[in-house]
């Protein structure tokens, strides 16, 4: 898996669109962030339900491990790009896309005072 091949599987879910946070490319639906690309170009992440991340990590401990702290309590999910098969990769997109697709649309931040 490469990063450009997991760009692609990504932005083929309906309605998905690329976007930037914290510096790196990252994938929404419905508001939501269920996917991104880390700068090291070896790591990507995805946000799945915490039963669906211990499957996947239990399934496929040289490619999943949980994210740090409660971002990973929560379901992010790492995925080590040249450990997973792209059916895998495929798989973990699509269960974060519909995961994000489910849940309520995404309120905007207001900006705080200066």
């Amino acid at each position: 898996m490469t990063p450009a091949r997991f760009r692609r599987l990504a932005l083929a879910l309906p309605e998905a669109v690329e976007g930037s946070h914290h510096g790196h490319p990252d994938f929404r639906a419905g508001g939501r962030v269920f996917a991104s690309l880390h700068a090291d170009g070896a790591t990507g992440m995805v946000r799945v339900s915490p039963s669906e991340q211990a499957r996947l990590c239990a399934d496929h401990p040289d490619a999943f491990v949980p994210a740090n702290g409660a971002w990973g309590r929560a379901g992010c999910t790492l995925v080590r790009l040249e450990a997973v098969a792209p059916p895998v990769a495929e798989e973990a997109l699509l269960l974060a896309w519909q995961a994000a697709i489910a849940a309520p649309a995404a309120r905007r931040r207001r900006p705080r005072p200066t």
